[in-house]
This record gives C-alpha cells, sequence and structure tokens, in this order.
C-alpha cells in the first residue's frame, strides 16, 4: 500500500528546478529524481556510441541498449550508465547541444517514462519522492498531490546556468540566454509530452527569490498538502 507524496516540479532550464528540488526533497525526508538527467544520460549514450542524434530511427533503434540506474539520494544523486557513472559526463556542451533531438524521439521517452514511474512505485513505499523535469505532473504522475512550475526571466535563467559552468561575462550569458530559450521552444513544440503547466500546477516565478526562500515555499506546500491529506 502506498503511504508517500509525490511532488511533481516542472519548469525551464535554469528556473532553479534542481537545486530547489534537491533542497525541498532533504528538508522533508523524500527521495529526488532528476529526470532530466536521465534524458542527459540517453544522449551522452548515443554521442558515445556515435549514432546521429538527429535521426529518430537510430536513436529509437538502440534506445533498449543502455543500462540506466538513476539514483535517489538528495544529498548525493548518480546517474550510472552500463554501471559507470556519468554524472559529470552528461553535464558537456555535446550534450547540451544534443539532448532536445534525443528527448524529442517517442521511443526514448516510452523507455525513461516505465523507468520514472517504477521509480516512482518503489519510493511510495516510504515517504515520497521529489520529482523534477518537464513533464512530470502532466505525464509521468499527474495524479501527485503537489504539482509545481517553475519559471525565471531569461536573463536570471541565463546568469544562474553560466555560473554553474563558471563562464560569467557577458558574451557567454547571453549564448547560454539564447540556448534557452531555444530549447524552450523545443520542448514546448514537440508532438510528444511537451512542456506545459499541468493543471492545477502552482507556478512559482523563482526570479526575486533567493534559492533558500523558494525551498521554503515548496516545503509550505508540500507540509499544507501532508496535512491536508
Amino acid at each position: 500500500m502506498s503511504t508517500g507524496i509525490v511532488v511533481a516540479v516542472d519548469g525551464t532550464s535554469g528556473s532553479g528546478k534542481s537545486s530547489t528540488s534537491r533542497g525541498a526533497a532533504e528538508r522533508l525526508g523524500l527521495r529526488y529524481l532528476d529526470t532530466g538527467a536521465m534524458f542527459r544520460a540517453m544522449t551522452w549514450w548515443m554521442l558515445r556510441h556515435a549514432i546521429d542524434v538527429h535521426d529518430a530511427g537510430a536513436v529509437a533503434a538502440h534506445v533498449d541498449l543502455p543500462v540506466l540506474v538513476s539514483g535517489t539520494s538528495p544529498a548525493q544523486p548518480t546517474i550510472a550508465l552500463d554501471e559507470v557513472d556519468v554524472s559529470a559526463e552528461i553535464r558537456s556542451d555535446a550534450v547540451n547541444a544534443a539532448v532536445s533531438p534525443v528527448s524529442a524521439v517517442p521511443a526514448v521517452r516510452a523507455r525513461l517514462l516505465a523507468m520514472q514511474r517504477a521509480i516512482i512505485e518503489e519510493a511510495l513505499a516510504g515517504p515520497g519522492i521529489v520529482v523534477e523535469g518537464r513533464d512530470i505532473g502532466s505525464v509521468v504522475w499527474p495524479q501527485a498531490p503537489v504539482k509545481l512550475y517553475l519559471t525565471a526571466d531569461a536573463g536570471a535563467r541565463a546568469s544562474r546556468r553560466a555560473a554553474e559552468t563558471g563562464s560569467t561575462d557577458d558574451a557567454a550569458v547571453e549564448r547560454t540566454r539564447e540556448s534557452l530559450q531555444a530549447r524552450d521552444v523545443i520542448d514546448s513544440e514537440r508532438v510528444t509530452a511537451p512542456l506545459t503547466r499541468a493543471e492545477g500546477a502552482v507556478h512559482l516565478d523563482t526570479t526575486p527569490y533567493t534559492l533558500a526562500e523558494v525551498i521554503d515555499l515548496v516545503v509550505d506546500l508540500v507540509e499544507g498538502a501532508k496535512a491536508q491529506a
């Protein structure tokens, strides 16, 4: 019997989903799943094996080959491919440039969707899990009692993402802004599981808040939902 809670956190790149989700999961004693890392890992595997990421048929033909394992510790989330940790590799520029076309392949989304739901089901036997991505509240787990949609203005998102990579000069920030906005368009317009605000999701614009303040807001929402359950 399920006893835990699922917190679905969706939103745009650079809006603070990962840091917020991890921080809230730690505060609440919940597991944590970064679904974006799963898509990045799949993308890295395709690149590593010289699969044309712009050939949807080729990507689909190889989608069942990678052995992918996602750790769910908010303090130290892990992602492994074929028993090798690829946490650093999946954040490379090459993966950044290729993850959108790979993520748009229906066969990729179908395989990872099944994995994500299995991880959630397992976590529900305990306290529950915070799951972040782009279609958690709309597709992966629409029955989640707490659904959030995080956004931030383009300038703030670009500055945050550039700071993560250590590239904070104006030109780097501008390139990051253009990249983020391009990904927004791809994610929002894809046919399968597009980026969208799920029905019933609470919209949080993180632009004016510190990370700690956003985590506080999320924790309050979750604790309120648990009290009403």
